[in-house]
């Protein structure tokens, strides 16, 4: 496996209550909170959750991120995996955003169950 893809596949696996696994029919790796994506991720690009606002600035600023590929083109971003525009940092911070945005759509009933796991929250 790359090792770029492995180092994204680790960081999601550190936060609170996150599962990554590969999906056969979908080609890509899942990033899932107790069963809500907050990120799919493959060799070639890395889709992920975002504000809508701060969605259209990233996309108008770097050429390398696009709206989400096979999903809601107002609330996802793809960011092209081979990019030099943006940073490893850049897009795990990407990941940590779109897994606060998927933790805060939960219920308390499972926020309670996420926060008295072992992770990074």
């Amino acid at each position: 496996m790359d090792e770029l893809l492995q180092e994204y596949i680790q960081y999601a696996e550190s936060l609170k209550g996150a599962d990554v696994y590969y999906r056969d029919s979908w080609e890509c790796y899942y990033f899932s909170l107790l069963g809500k994506c907050f990120g799919m991720l493959s060799s070639v690009r890395i889709t992920l959750k975002g504000n809508p606002q701060d969605n259209i600035i990233l996309r108008e600023k770097y050429n390398d991120v696009t709206s989400g590929y096979y999903s809601n083109k107002v609330h996802w971003n793809s960011i092209k995996m081979d990019t030099d525009e943006l940073t490893k940092d850049d897009i795990k911070e990407m990941i940590y955003t779109s897994y606060k945005l998927v933790y805060q759509k939960l219920s308390k009933k499972d926020k309670v169950v996420i926060n008295e796991m072992n992770g990074i929250d």
